[in-house]
């Protein structure tokens, strides 16, 4: 059984091997996303919040997914030219998996374990934050604003 989300691994939108042990002495806030979603102004907030904690130890992981109403139906290149064009996104992107069901992530699978219930996206826009260690500190539900002060006092805890 995964203890840390550092055993764990994505793909990035370009392709690449994304070990999570790159993220090791940080605090992640991994995010299921979809670009046609009525809570897809919420790339303002989370570019913001990478943008003021990046320094202090914080990566925004966005994780592209089309499980929800099919709002993500692009493939990695079109995902990543919105995000980049229409909301100026500078914090690293997976390549598009699934965050529920069977064949959901590794990753999602793991955090249910670690968190329960919570941790199962339940639409667009759900966040979780894994501390420094790689454990599973908290989720947030979709509609929860990456700058709310529940999300912004957890990441502070954990920094």
């Amino acid at each position: 059984m995964t203890s840390s989300a550092h055993e764990l691994s994505f793909n990035t939108i370009d392709g690449q091997p994304l070990p999570l042990t790159t993220f090791r002495d940080k605090v992640v806030l991994v995010v299921n996303t979809a670009s046609q979603c009525g809570l897809t102004p919420q790339y303002d907030g989370l570019e913001q919040l990478y943008s003021e904690y990046k320094d202090r130890g914080l990566v925004v992981l966005g994780v592209p997914c089309n499980q929800f109403a099919g709002q993500e139906p692009g493939t990695e290149a079109e995902i990543k030219d919105f995000c980049e064009t229409r909301f100026k996104i500078d914090f690293p992107l997976t390549a598009k998996v699934d965050v529920k069901g069977d064949g959901a992530h590794p990753f999602y699978r793991w955090a249910e374990q670690q968190l329960g219930e919570p941790a199962v996206p339940v639409w667009n826009f759900h966040k979780i934050l894994v501390g420094k260690n790689g454990e599973a500190i908290r989720a947030f539900g979709p509609r929860t604003d990456p700058l709310d002060s529940e999300v912004t006092d957890a990441i502070e805890g954990a920094l």
